[in-house]
């Protein structure tokens, strides 16, 4: 109000995904709502964040439960950006292109298995190719759910386990991509232990999210924490826990009704089939 800003007023948000995420919020709540741009300068917000109009803050109970649905009207991602970020801003948001590939592009996991080594150089035409590919694939599912009550819940494979993971550790451990990749891995256990997701292909998940590099280790805290923070999802429906997981590379859907002994049992596995700096012990 003290800069005069009204209704036709223009915010633009420059910076990674916490930037648009707030930035957005405030847009969309703003006399409300105001037109929003999108300038991302980190791979997961030009890859994810930046598309799909979700804006929101965290709360002490979990991340992201105050918020909006708000398309902006622009964003302007340039892939030359992401060649001076910090090698783990970098890594972090590898774990989203290989999120978009697990759920949605079988194509893409199998270039991503043979080309890691030039993502991590940042090679700028592996990165032309693979930021609008990502792109399509968030705006294909979000176009078709705008709301996230079907299609959209996919986008979340990984992220029951990573939101528990940031909120034990009260968001001071973990990028937000270093919590996905451990999701994901932990997704992938999940699947195979409840007969969903084949064996070759939670090696193949599990594999790929390891040549990403080191991650924070997994947080020595009870098992029952985990799972309670699980609670706070907000995929959970009557106090029972949902999960994306994936029948093969390339798809993805949500299910009701996991047993929580596999869910346990997985959050107990975990941190003894990975050693601290996210290679498999032994």
């Amino acid at each position: 109000m003290r800069g005069g800003a009204d209704r036709k007023s223009l915010l633009i948000a420059v910076g990674g995904g916490v930037v648009g995420d707030v930035a957005g919020f405030v847009a969309a709540s703003y006399l409300r709502g105001v037109a929003l741009v999108h300038v991302p300068t980190t791979v997961v917000a030009q890859v994810d964040s930046s598309i799909g109009g979700k804006t929101g803050v965290n709360l002490p109970e979990g991340k992201n439960l105050v918020g909006a649905f708000y398309p902006p009207r622009l964003v302007l991602a340039v892939p030359e950006v992401l060649r001076p970020l910090p090698e783990r801003e970098f890594r972090s948001g590898l774990a989203e292109i290989i999120k978009h590939a697990a759920i949605a592009d079988a194509e893409m996991f199998a270039y991503l298995e043979k080309n890691m080594a030039k993502v991590q150089q940042r090679d700028r035409a592996t990165l032309e190719y693979l930021v609008p590919r990502n792109v399509a694939i968030k705006a294909r599912i979000v176009t078709s759910d705008e709301r996230e009550s079907g299609l959209r819940e996919i986008l979340n494979f990984g992220h029951t386990f990573a939101h528990a993971l940031e909120s034990v550790t009260h968001y001071k451990r973990y990028q937000h991509g270093e919590a996905v990749a451990w999701g994901m891995m932990a997704a992938a256990l999940l699947g195979r232990e409840i007969g969903v997701t084949r064996t070759d292909d939670v090696c193949r998940i599990v594999t790929l999210v390891r040549r990403m590099g080191p991650l924070p280790p997994w947080p020595r805290v009870p098992a029952n924490n985990l799972i309670a923070a699980m609670g706070s999802d907000k995929k959970t429906r009557d106090g029972k826990l949902r999960f994306v997981l994936t029948p093969r590379i390339g798809k993805a859907a949500s299910y009701d009704g996991v047993p929580l002994s596999a869910v346990e049992s997985v959050v107990r596995f975990a941190p003894q089939f990975f050693c601290d700096s996210g290679k498999p012990n032994g």
